[in-house]
């Protein structure tokens, strides 16, 4: 799904105010501390609670396995003053549907509100529409997460209604609202004013 240029570690997304880079093994104890936050992890269908250093060590783990391999790209969140100390995840994952990318983010309680990732998200978007052929990107909030549904509507995510999703974190299946991202939308929405992505 991902071309070869994000398939090595060196790989990297520039924003105004962060890095968004590979997730390393260093980077473990900032999952524990931030993803184990529960208000964090209730808000996904992935991350358990309780949450332990092993599940951010796996995390990783399979996270650079999938960049490896080029069936998604998963990067960690940090900002430029500190690039060694990851606030969040966001990543975009294979889909039942083919040309179709799957959305997924979390970010550290402490950092909310600061507008940061709907920043990353904007830069991510576009560099999945510049190296994909992909012709359109989905993502699940549950219902009452108003702040991710929120980055969707910034980014011109379309409303695709409810749905049903294994959550093996939360214990069984929990309904999500959908929305997508067509490649054409998105030119819309970011117009002339796309964001730049950079590598090193």
């Amino acid at each position: 799904m991902f071309p070869e240029i994000t398939h090595d570690d060196v790989f990297r997304l520039e924003t105004e105010r962060m890095w968004l880079r590979w997730p390393r093994m260093a980077d473990a104890d900032a999952f524990l501390r931030l993803a184990g936050d529960p208000d964090v992890s209730s808000q996904t269908a992935t991350i358990p609670h309780p949450y332990n250093i092993s599940d951010g060590e796996q995390f990783v783990r399979r996270a650079r396995a999938e960049n490896e391999s080029g069936q998604g790209l998963v990067l960690a969140m940090a900002f430029k003053r500190q690039p060694n100390d990851a606030i969040g995840v966001i990543g975009a994952h294979g889909s039942d549907f083919r040309g179709t990318a799957h959305l997924g983010y979390w970010l550290g309680r402490e950092f909310w509100g600061q507008g940061l990732m709907t920043e990353a998200a904007r830069v991510f978007v576009d560099l999945v529409f510049g190296v994909t052929s992909l012709g359109e990107i989905v993502s699940d909030a549950l219902p009452g997460n108003l702040v991710s549904r929120r980055v969707q509507e910034k980014l011109g995510f379309a409303s695709l209604g409810e749905f049903e999703i294994d959550a093996p974190a939360r214990g069984g299946r929990v309904k999500v609202l959908r929305s997508r991202l067509t490649r054409g939308a998105a030119h819309t929405a970011f117009g002339a004013k796309r964001p730049k992505f950079t590598s090193t």
